[in-house]
């Protein structure tokens, strides 16, 4: 059997690489010469440009900037010098893993650092810019990433305002300086996977502000801000890209590259399976099962994360899936609308869920061992009876 694997990580609990093992692990315990190809993939999140490092040949740059809070941070993006293409993840420089859980705060938060990596890209002569969006702190449309590249958000009073959440109700003018024009030459690309508009029920801040620290009045104040601050952009740059699906990426961060530099969306799953060569292996009928998975698969998991681009790319070559994660947390319709059949859920009720975490690589393995072995049974069974058939000469 050929087996592709390209798991999402499992947060909290494992890198994509680890479950990667894992999953191999389990696989190899059923069969002892499986052919495993594994690709380390990305939505356009966390692991973003991991996931362009094993593909293509850049460079890391160093840079100092700030992290979503405004405290120092060195972190990098990527640079091919030969195509003058740079890629930045968001997560590095604005990132909620970069903040303490007190820290954590969607209206106090700004994507400027993730601006400033962007500013030294092309400084560096970056005329391709690819910004993985994803694990985000942050819920400030894109501001931060504006002002850092020359744009500036002036109140009804004259005052520049901090580019965070909570000023966006706060925005009267919006101003760029000369340096914009210079922008006019840069090719943006906003990688994601996520299909949620800006501002409403399935918008940024009433889906992920939560779980960036917002309070249920945060998130309606930041909701209402986002749909304040989109009317502030339609009087001042005639510009209307509020519901375009993916804007409410990265708390709007998407909105904002599409709204202040021409952003072009890219599914970020596509992308990258794209330069893994995936399509191709489809293609050539080189592969018998995908496996998939990530820490959670839930109502979220439908908007377009790593493992619905996976199971999306698989069901046009009718290519079967398995997809495997932490804890299920999506009901049957919801599945369906995936087109997810089989779907390995390692957590138990009776064990808790701290055990899961804990215990995630080992029962991976098993899970993955298991349905393999129970697969091959049935596949055994099947084909039992059909030579019974044949030789009594049923049919």
């Amino acid at each position: 059997m050929n087996y592709l694997v390209i798991p999402d990580k499992f947060k909290g609990s494992l890198t994509a690489n680890e479950v990667i093992q894992s999953i191999t692990n389990g696989l190899h315990r059923v069969d002892k010469s499986p052919s495993v190809k594994s690709i380390l993939a990305s939505d356009g999140g966390d692991g973003f440009l991991d996931a362009v490092a094993c593909k293509i040949m850049v460079q890391k740059i160093y840079v100092d900037t700030l992290n979503p809070i405004g405290d120092k941070l060195r972190t990098y993006y990527l640079y091919n010098k030969d195509t003058k293409t740079a890629y930045v993840e968001l997560a590095k420089a604005s990132g909620l893993e970069l903040l303490k859980p007190k820290e954590r705060s969607a209206k106090n938060t700004s994507t400027f650092g993730t601006g400033l990596l962007i500013k030294d890209a092309i400084k560096k002569g970056a005329i391709n810019i690819y910004v993985g969006l994803g694990g985000s702190a942050t819920t400030d449309a894109g501001m931060g990433l504006a002002a850092a590249l020359g744009y500036s958000f002036v109140s009804e009073e004259g005052m520049l305002l901090n580019p965070i959440g909570d000023n966006l109700s706060k925005v009267f003018k919006i101003e760029r300086n000369a340096t914009v024009t210079i922008l006019n030459r840069i090719k943006f690309y906003a990688v994601n996977d996520v299909e949620n508009p800006l501002f409403g029920e399935n918008g940024a801040a009433k889906v992920y502000a939560k779980q960036k620290g917002a309070t249920a009045k945060d998130i309606d104040n930041l909701d209402k801000g986002l749909e304040y601050f989109n009317s502030v952009v339609k009087h001042s740059l005639l510009l209307d890209h509020s519901f375009v699906p993916g804007a409410g990426a990265a708390g709007g961060t998407a909105y904002g590259l599409k709204t202040f530099f021409n952003a072009e969306f890219v599914n970020g799953t596509s992308f990258l399976l794209e330069l893994a060569g995936v399509p191709k292996m489809f293609k050539n009928k080189k592969i018998d099962y995908v496996i998939t998975g990530e820490g959670k698969i839930d109502s979220q998991t439908t908007n377009g994360k790593l493992v619905k681009g996976v199971v999306d790319l698989a069901t046009k070559y009718n290519v079967p899936v398995v997809a495997i994660c932490g804890k299920l947390d999506a009901n049957q319709i919801e599945l369906d609308v995936m087109g997810l059949k089989n779907v390995l859920e390692i957590y138990s009720s009776k064990k808790g869920l701290e055990y899961s975490i804990k215990n995630a690589a080992s029962l991976i393995e098993e899970s993955i061992a298991n349905f393999f072995t129970n697969n091959r049974r049935k596949t055994q069974k099947k084909v039992n009876v059909s030579n019974l058939f044949t030789k009594f000469n049923i049919f």
